[in-house]
Parts: structure tokens; sequence; C-alpha cells
């Protein structure tokens, strides 16, 4: 099987869908021979921010001369970031060659009169293969969806949890209350390890503070009274946090702020451990983290921006960033969602604030939202909306009509901000 073979492949077993539990993606390691039990791993859930604390973190642990494997989902610009060591995307000729291991042990249980795993398990059970490959140090593990069913779930080796801001999201798979997905989400928290929270909802926390007694787990909760000195800005921003002075970072966005603490937490439940990470690393690290498509801005004349944002509470972080840095100025909106999320209250936050607003459908994705129904659902809080054909005519028409001074924000569905990013710098050759 060749690199091309394998992206079909991969593509192929997505008809599967996402399907909760735990059971199929057990047998498909154990064919595969358990690599994901010589492992060490860093298990991070939540619904908003675990991209962001895996990069930070990640990048501090390479620069303490750690090897580190990281694994996040969905990706925006390349298959291969999915599976990543020390910064670097896995090779074409590994995801050849491991894929096509996988996809031996996949057949093997349809033979058996077994389910095929899903395409989520197929990846999970590849990354685990070439982090044991690789002899990574650690494996930094963002979970699918949810935490007690979710592929990801099956580690027995965790080292340390981190609990991310918990909302409400993927409501028909997690459940229809903030402490229902919380306790969800808390399935990943194993006995008498170390746990980072991220500030939560009074619903989410309780959760979790129990979860944390009952499994007799140390808890390391982000303080937000901790964080002074903040300097907030497009390019870099600049906190203090406990122990940690002027810490400075290069992603965008209020919301990082508080994903940088948790990750700071992280740092020092580490250490803790005994894991040696000097302070100069931890510096570095952090500023030096990059994680595209939160709040990032691509142009700067006029100014683009591109962000997830796909829930609520993202929404409303997206509202509190643009209001705080871009206060005054024209926004224009590209803005593409998938019909099972909550796109009314998405609208709600930030339909408001915007000058003009062309609606797209994310191309293949049987989830995606036809633009005139978005467009439709847009008019009822913004009248100045109209619908695209594509993102490219979307991107086009939204520059052509800008002036330098604007603001174009590019955000909705994670999965449209690679070929829209791809769409703007084609109008701007």
């Amino acid at each position: 099987m060749n690199y091309e073979e394998a992206r079909k492949y991969l593509k192929e077993v997505s008809k599967y869908g996402s399907v909760l539990g735990l059971e199929s993606i057990r047998e498909l390691m154990r064919r595969l021979g358990n690599p994901q039990d010589e492992l060490k791993f860093i298990h991070i859930a939540g619904t908003n921010g675990k991209g962001s604390v895996l990069a930070y973190l990640s990048s501090i642990l390479t620069k303490a001369e750690c090897r580190t494997g990281r694994y996040v989902s969905p990706t925006l610009f390349s298959y291969r970031e999915r599976i990543q060591v020390d910064g670097e995307r896995i090779e074409k000729e590994a995801l050849a060659r491991l894929t096509s291991r996988v996809k031996e042990a996949a057949d093997s249980m349809e033979r058996d009169g077994l389910a095929a795993p899903t395409s989520f398990e197929t990846e999970t059970a590849l990354a685990w293969l070439y982090f044991r490959e690789r002899n990574c140090d650690v494996v930094v593990l963002e979970t699918g969806m949810g935490g007690a069913l979710d592929a990801t779930n099956i580690v027995k080796t965790t080292i340390l949890e981190i609990m991310t801001p918990v909302s409400m999201d993927h409501m028909e798979f997690l459940g229809d209350t903030l402490e229902k997905i919380a306790v969800q989400k808390a399935g990943i928290i194993k006995p008498g390890t170390s746990v980072v929270s991220s500030v939560q909802e009074p619903e989410a926390e309780k959760v979790i503070r129990e979860v944390c007694r009952e499994r007799d787990c140390r808890l390391y909760a982000v303080d937000p009274a901790s964080l002074s000195e903040i300097q907030y800005g497009c390019e870099e921003q600049c906190f203090s946090y406990r122990q940690w002075k002027n810490v400075r970072i290069s992603l965008a966005g209020s919301y990082q702020i508080q994903n940088a603490a948790a990750a700071l937490e992280a740092v020092d439940a580490l250490r803790e451990m005994g894991m040696e990470i000097p302070d100069a690393d931890v510096y570095a690290g952090m500023r030096e983290t990059v994680w595209r498509g939160r709040f990032t801005v691509i142009e700067k004349s006029p100014t683009v921006v591109l962000d997830g944002a796909h829930n609520p509470a993202a929404a409303g972080e997206l509202r509190k960033s643009l209001e705080r840095y871009f206060s005054g100025r024209t926004l224009r909106y590209i803005f593409g969602m998938f019909r099972d999320k909550d796109y009314e209250k998405v609208i709600e936050l930030t339909a408001p604030l915007a000058g003009h607003i062309i609606t797209v459908e994310t191309p293949d994705n049987e989830r995606a939202m036809p633009a005139e129904r978005l467009r439709a659902e847009v008019a009822k809080v913004n009248p100045s909306v109209e619908a695209a054909g594509s993102i490219y005519s979307a991107v086009k028409k939204t520059l052509e009509q800008s002036s330098p001074e604007d603001v174009i924000v590019i955000f909705g569905s994670l999965s449209f901000l690679g070929e829209a990013e791809k769409a703007v710098k084609r109008v701007l050759q």
C-alpha cells in the first residue's frame, strides 16, 4: 500500500461513521499487539481548548528534550498533522506502511464477523503504532468526542489528565445537561493520577472534583485570580500566572490566556512527578507554540482571521475577542456550520456584530448545512446576509468589497478553514 492508497482507504472507512464504545478498538489493538501499553500518555478531554492546551504542552515538552507524540483531530490543513512527533508530521512512508498493518487487522475482524473499526479507531491505532515505533517518551493525546467511551480511553498508562472547559456540545451522544456531559468527559480520569482542570462552569467543576476525590487523584485547578499583568494582542500576548512571570504567547484570542494557564498547571504537575522541565524551556515552548485555525490572523490589510468557533461556548469567546481586538472596525463574516450543531445560538452570539455576512456550505460533508438555509437563519438576526455558491466565491467577493481597515472573520466549522485560507491566498496573488 502506497501513500495515496492509504489515504483512499482511510477515507473509505469513514463510511462507518462515529460509534462510541471501546469493544472494537480494544479488539483492534489486541490484534496489533497493544502498542499503546508501551507508551505514557497525557490525556486531554473537554469541549473547547483541547488542541490549544495540547499544542502548548507538546511544544514545552519538545523543548525540554522529551520525545513527544501528539495526536489531534480534526486537522485543518494537512491530514498528516493528526500524528506528529516533536512537531514533525508522520512521514508518508510510515503512514502507508502502518495503515497496511491496521487494515490487515481490521479485515481479520470483519472475517471473524466483528464490526469494522471506524475511521477514528483506525487513525488512533495508526497513531499508537507510530508513536511506539518512534520510542516516544510521552504522548499528548486528545479525545475525539466525549471521554469515557471515546476510542482513546482504552489507554492504561496515563500519567496526567487535563480537563479543558466543558460546555454543551454533541448532546445527542453525551447527554442533554452540562453535568451529564462532564461525567462523560471525566471518564478519562484514571485512579491515582494527577488531573489539571481549566476554569469550569459550576456543574462541570462539581463533577470533576467528585471524580478526582472518588479516584484518589490530585487536582490542579486553574485559578483565574492568579492571572495578572495581562496584555492582549493579535500578534503576541503576555501575562503572569502564579510563579510564572511575563509569559509570552503567539496565539491570539482572549481565551488563550486561560488555555496557557492550564498548560502551566500541567507543567507543575509533571514536575511534581519528577520530570525535568527547565524554566527556559517552558517560556520558549509557550512563546513558540503554533496552533492554526484558532483566532489565527493570516492577512493584515484587510485583516483576515480564521477561527473554528463551531459551538456556543467557542462563539462566545470569539465575540469577546472581536470586541477586544477590533472595536470600532467593520467586521465581515464568511460563515459555515454543520446542521447538527447549535447554529442558532452561534448566530445569536456573533451575527449582530457583522456589517455583512456571506454563508457557505462546507464541502464534501453530509453534515454540512446548505448555504441558503444558513443564510435564512442568519437573516433572522442580521438582514445583511447572502449565500455563496462556493468558498472561493465568498472569499473573492468579501475581499473585493473590503477596505484595508476592515476585518474579515472566516469561522464556524473547522472543516472548511483550510480551503478558505487557500482561497484567500489565491485571490490575493
